[in-house]
């Protein structure tokens, strides 16, 4: 049975006859009604999940006039619009039935810096740390921030006028904003000011309108705004009356109307923004305390210690921290140093200064002074003085709200009521009572927040496959909001309304109509992200409810068994890591190259979602789907059949994956796309014949032995112009490497490698003193067949350093097979490498590898496929193994020289200590190694091989290696073989792995 399309996957005659007018119009930018793409912008990091009819991306400001002036037209009546940035909200402001509006794909432009001014003109697009990082040559930062900084755009800033650490004394972002470029409902322009009322005489059309009309109302609501608005940092509203108008000024501006709006007057195409020196000095102190609640006590006295951020962290996040890759670079930093401190410990306050460095030295001592003395509840604390330090404990912090999502269970923390505001001297109380709130329920829970300005982010646990959570969810809401206002606080402090926006009547009282005039007048018709915030005054349009469809009513349509075994789509959340924008990082290279937010884990796990429930709802349940494969002739049929199969849709999302596993490390709940991939590759090709060149991937390992016998004559076969063409035509696979000649045999003569048996033998006979000496050294197909030089100086590097190295006889690894869907296959070759490397590790001697990949799928792929209990061998990364051994060679003091390691990006995300390891080894042996941090070279395996990924794969190597490569510096050294392989086949250049140079060292320093 096939999984055919939702019928929600078919537009709306009235979308289909605009978008087809929208193209006519003369409209530039992208226009996306496939199925599979809607399906990535019908969720954000909310619990919601809307399918749009459209997704557009405008080129410029120009085109949007164009959509937005055509929907005018009275045959388009009921369309509507809304505005998409980053895409983690929260509470589903992006999320709608209409168009969105992807403003991040082309608006990315820094358009200029004013420094001696302090301002800058941005596109809404700019994602904020790109900003941040144009500026920082000046001497200037963008000072709000958030914990989604690395994809957050300036126009999804504005629109929920987010804010995060260091609020009180930076403010938030419509405290930075000094005027925005909108477009309107019509496509009229508005640029906004200060107006005074000699500016405001001088207006014309809709913004003269707009002025003289929210003039009115703002002088003739002063005294009800100042009684109805809560004191508070952190009061996001939209609609901001309070700032709107100054009576001592007589200034109008528009600006604080629009920002926090979430796109429902206008949409923000560039602002104007303010900007802060950079300090000179940062210092943070991590203060531990044995309990959640002396934290917050405590928080009082380090705002008036005049910190510049005071922000909280309970146990139960960093208990999740522990489990993360990173934790390792932040332990010493955050952990008390005794062991019955470290069991004690139960929370964390973060306290920085920044500023100028006298000032921040007496805030610090009299902190430290005050801590010394301090009662019950301080267990200790640690001072961070180095940029590198701080920038690794708030890219923790930053990523805790992905970390909840990882918990363990059906049940996950889910953020519905997670940016709650109070007065901060109110908050331990507040906490108390909502935590007893939580308590009564049974639920789990993870506290963090922003407590110098009464917010914290609480996402209790619950499972919205379960209507009966779901119920309780919208109760919890309820409840939870009644309190905030019973403390004088209110639901939303720091990321926006969205579909909670039912609680606006409460909060704005009397004032509520007036906002809802407001979008009367910028937006009669109610095209603009309609049930959001207000709808507009004398219509019949009602708020979302907080009971819109959720994701969890979608995954709950799925069977329990398949949700289980494909756990990895369902605890996606949304919170879009995987859109980090910075280049050197390696996640995730695919949507990096493209900017196809299909193209990202997210994107690809909705599609997975999606599958697994059209499945579902033909009776189909995937823990058992398909039984066996179809005959190869029911297979050519399908292939030739133009039947519709969303299958097809998900295997064209999955296509351009590098299956680097990036995201399986970088990602807060590890969505592991490439294991996705490789899951249902293997059911697509249940149904539907394979490309031949995926057989001769699958099978390359098994011939690699027999091709190095005739390394010679099949160097000549595959290198020669006419079969390279015949391969690259016949079987779309190009640039194949040679085979090394001489051959890994070749160079070593009749020493190694040894018969399995020959091996066992010798290690069975071998005495207790000599098993102490010796490693054995597990081959990979790609070194010792493509690049035998790296294995040959390996076995030469440990017998120099006094070790006795074995070389494992060659067995397969079997990841290619995993790569391509080959699981039978796969599982197949891992039972068999698992019983030979078994057998070897009960001998107490250990196994060490060269290629991170390879190593690593041991590890990973091995234990998913045959169970942790079946895999009881271990191979060590080289570092790692002699690291453990350094006590026996003498540290050399003195600099030899200077190298670059060039980082893997599989290694970087799954094993991140693997650099370091490296880079302390080699400074033993006096060698002193940088490293630089890379994305994906676009080699990848066998992807950067096949012709379909050509342009892709060179197109990440521009993007992330080419330059550091032909940097004049230090040698740049690559552990990966593939990576390598890329450098060779692009720059002509041959790379050399870390254990060569090692070898030169020791050789030169030993003889």
């Amino acid at each position: 049975m096939l999984p055919a399309l939702d019928p929600q996957a078919s537009l709306a005659p009235q979308y289909q006859e605009y978008l087809l007018a929208l193209r006519g119009a003369g409209f530039q930018g992208e226009i996306e009604t496939r199925y599979g793409h809607r399906l990535t912008y019908a969720t954000d990091n909310s619990i919601y999940q809307l399918l749009p009819q459209a997704v557009i991306c405008p080129r410029g400001k120009s085109d949007l006039q164009i959509a937005l002036r055509l929907a005018q037209n009275e045959a388009f009546a009921g369309i509507t619009f809304s505005a998409r940035g980053g895409g983690t909200g929260t509470n589903g402001q992006s999320l709608n039935t209409g168009i969105i509006v992807d403003l991040s794909r082309h608006l990315t432009q820094v358009i200029s810096i004013e420094v001696e001014a302090r301002c800058a003109q941005v596109q809404a697009g700019v994602i904020k740390d790109a900003l941040n990082d144009a500026l920082r040559p000046s001497g200037l930062f963008f000072s709000p921030d958030l914990s989604t900084s690395n994809r957050a755009t300036l126009g999804g800033m504005i629109n929920t006028d987010a804010s995060g650490a260091g609020s009180l004394v930076y403010g938030k972002t419509s405290d930075h904003i000094v005027s925005v470029t909108a477009i309107l409902d019509d496509g009229s322009e508005l640029v906004t000011a200060a107006w005074d009322a000699q500016a405001r005489s001088q207006l014309r059309g809709r913004a003269k309108q707009l002025a003289e009309s929210v003039l009115a109302l703002c002088q003739d609501r002063q005294g009800l705004i100042a009684q109805q608005f809560p004191k508070l940092n952190r009061f996001l509203t939209g609609y901001d009356l309070n700032h709107a108008y100054d009576p001592q000024t007589d200034r109008l501006d528009l600006t604080r109307l629009l920002c926090g709006s979430e796109g429902t007057l206008a949409f923000i195409v560039e602002a104007c923004v303010d900007l802060d020196p950079l300090p000179e000095q940062r210092v943070l102190v991590n203060i531990q305390y044995d309990s959640f609640d002396a934290a917050l006590r405590d928080a009082p006295g380090l705002v008036a210690a005049q910190a510049n951020v005071v922000e909280t962290i309970d146990a139960n996040v960093l208990g999740l921290a522990r489990e993360d890759v990173s934790w390792h670079t932040v332990a010493e930093l955050v952990e008390p140093a005794g062991d019955e401190e470290l069991r004690r410990f139960d929370g964390i306050n973060m306290v920085e200064f920044a500023g100028e460095p006298e000032q921040v030295e007496a805030r610090l001592l009299a902190l430290l002074a005050r801590l010394d003395q301090a009662g019950s509840g301080v267990l200790g604390y640690k001072i961070c003085r180095a940029r590198v330090e701080i920038e690794r404990i708030y890219a923790m912090r930053k990523k805790a709200v992905g970390l909840l999502g990882n918990a363990k269970g059906a049940r996950k923390p889910l953020p519905f009521a997670e940016d709650t505001a109070v007065p901060p001297e109110r908050l331990a109380d507040f906490i108390a009572e909502f935590r007893a709130l939580l308590d009564a329920e049974g639920l789990n829970y993870g506290m963090f927040g922003h407590v110098d300005a009464g917010v914290l982010h609480v996402r209790p646990a619950l499972d919205l496959c379960d209507p009966a959570d779901e119920k309780l969810l919208y109760s919890l809401s309820d409840q939870v909001a009644a309190l905030t206002q019973r403390y004088g606080g209110l639901m939303w402090g720091e990321h926006g309304r969205g579909i909670r926006s039912k609680y606006g009547p409460a909060v704005f009282g009397e004032l509520f109509d007036d906002l809802r005039r407001i979008k009367a007048w910028f937006d009669p018709d109610n095209k603009l992200n309609p049930g959001k915030i207000c709808t507009p005054l004398g219509s019949d349009a009602e708020v979302m409810p907080l009971e819109t469809v959720s994701r969890g009513s979608f995954n709950r349509q799925i069977s329990p068994l398949s949700r289980e075994q494909y756990e990895r789509a369902i605890r996606c959340n949304g919170n879009g890591l995987c859109f980090n924008y910075q280049s050197e990082t390696p996640m995730c290279p695919s949507y990096k190259a493209s900017g196809d937010r299909l193209e990202s884990p997210k994107g690809r796990a909705e599609l997975m979602r999606a599958w697994l429930r059209l499945l579902a709802t033909q009776g189909v349940d995937m823990s058992q789907y398909p039984p066996k494969p179809a005959p190869w002739w029911q297979r050519l049929a399908n292939n030739l059949s133009k039947q519709p199969d969303f299958s097809h849709e998900v295997y064209a999302g999955m296509q351009s994956c590098l299956a680097c596993k990036a995201c399986s490390g970088a990602c807060p709940v590890k969505v592991d796309i490439p294991t996705l991939r490789a899951e249902f590759l293997h059911h697509y090709y249940g149904r539907y014949l394979r490309p031949l060149k995926d057989h001769l991937v699958a099978g390359l390992e098994d011939t690699l032995p027999l091709q190095a016998k005739f390394a010679g004559a099949m160097n000549a076969l595959s290198q020669n112009r006419l079969s390279k063409y015949v391969v690259d035509k016949l079987l779309g696979y190009v640039d194949a490497p040679a085979l090394s000649v001489p051959t890994l045999t070749e160079r070593l003569g009749d020493s190694q490698p040894m018969t399995m048996a020959q091996l066992e033998q010798r290690l069975k006979v071998a005495s207790d003193a000599q098993r102490a000496d010796m490693v054995l050294l597990v081959q990979d197909p790609f070194n010792s067949h493509y690049d035998a030089s790296v294995v040959e100086q390996g076995l030469r590097l440990l017998t120099k350093l006094g070790l006795t190295p074995l070389l494992v006889p060659y067995l397969p690894n079997g990841k290619p097979q995993h790569i391509k869907g080959f699981l039978d296959r796969f599982k197949r070759t891992a039972q068999i490498t698992t019983r030979a490397l078994n057998r070897l590790s009960d001998y107490g001697v250990p196994m060490v590898g060269l290629d991170p990949a390879l190593v690593l799928t041991y590890s990973d792929e091995y234990v998913e496929s045959l169970g942790r209990e079946a895999v009881q061998f271990e191979v060590s990364m080289l570092p790692s193994y002699l690291l453990s051994q350094r006590h026996r060679w003498p540290k050399v003091t003195q600099v030899k020289a200077k190298y670059r390691l060039m980082g893997h990006c599989t290694e970087s995300s799954v094993r991140p200590q693997g650099a370091a390891e490296w880079q302390t080894l080699m400074g033993h042996f006096g060698l002193q190694l940088e490293l630089i941090s890379v994305g994906c070279c676009g080699m990848a395996g066998t992807y950067g091989h096949e012709r379909s990924n050509l342009q892709r794969s060179k197109a990440l190597y521009q993007m992330h290696w080419a330059d550091s490569i032909d940097a004049v510096a230090a040698e740049p050294l690559v552990s990966g073989y593939s990576c390598r392989s890329q450098v060779k086949r692009l720059a002509g250049k041959a790379m050399r792995h870390p254990l060569q140079a090692l070898l030169e060292q020791i050789e030169r320093e030993l003889g």
